[in-house]
């Protein structure tokens, strides 16, 4: 499947995925996650117009199943989200799309992916640990993730465990 920048068109699709993938949450007992309204437009804008904004098209339909947004953070290039559509889900599609952004993170001269996740939900903190990310202990924390996992408490996320994980880059 090949990945490609997002354009202004594509991220009304991508509120679309986000709201399909929220609803694997719901049989987890995480009914506000799947609940959760998507990135709003503006914020999808923000991401693309820094370049930071890459989508997946399906090679049969050409259409949209899965993107990844973030932006650099201490250092790191902290993937904001990835979400694939459960239509494309277990094909490697998300594998695929962070080893791009690790790529491009490479090419910013950046040293790492970071992310937080939920430890309990199995394509989360269990799938990105088999990518090679490993869990941040609280020193380990750079001032960056730490505001964000304090934004993330004030949006009730720290209702489910949550984690900060990272992953080395190598040159």
């Amino acid at each position: 499947m090949p990945i490609r920048p997002a354009t202004p068109a594509d991220l009304p699709l991508l509120q679309d995925i986000e709201r399909a993938a929220g609803e694997l949450f719901r049989p987890l007992g995480m009914p506000e996650i799947a609940a959760d309204e998507p990135p709003a437009l503006d914020e999808l804008e923000r991401f693309r117009q820094s370049g930071h904004a890459w989508v997946t098209d399906d090679d049969v339909t050409g259409r949209v199943v899965a993107y990844l947004i973030g932006e650099p953070v201490d250092g790191a290039f902290h993937i904001e989200q990835v979400t694939v559509h459960p239509d494309a889900g277990r094909r490697g599609v998300g594998r695929a799309l962070v080893a791009y952004a690790a790529e491009r993170a490479r090419d910013e001269g950046l040293l790492a992916l970071t992310l937080t996740t939920f430890t309990e939900v199995p394509w989360n903190a269990p799938y990105y640990e088999r990518l090679g990310f490993r869990v941040l202990t609280g020193p380990e924390l750079t001032p960056g993730l730490r505001k964000i996992r304090a934004t993330e408490a004030e949006h009730g996320l720290d209702r489910w465990p949550r984690v900060c994980m990272r992953k080395d880059i190598a040159d």
